[in-house]
């Protein structure tokens, strides 16, 4: 019961973090396409990120971040206020 809710849990905290992934990028009009040559990834890399399908290790995030114009810590202070929201 205890892994159940865990795993319930990890999944619906990642979608605030796909969405705003998702939403930045559409902010920046860079399509999938547009920002895997900016961090130098196959469109498949940034296409399962965003559908969850992979997870991102923090510097992969960082490398991310900075190429839709925002710090990690300003994509960390988005992702908190999202969290926040849905509390």
């Amino acid at each position: 019961m205890y892994y159940n809710t865990m795993k319930r849990n990890k999944t619906s905290s990642r979608k605030p973090v796909l969405a705003l992934l998702k939403q930045l990028r559409t902010k920046a009009n860079l399509t999938q396409a547009d920002l895997a040559k900016k961090i130098t990834q196959p469109q498949s890399f940034v296409s399962k990120y965003e559908s969850g399908e992979r997870r991102l290790d923090i510097l992969e995030l960082r490398t991310i971040c900075l190429a839709l114009g925002i710090t990690l810590s300003d994509f960390v202070k988005k992702l908190e206020d999202k969290l926040n929201e849905a509390i």
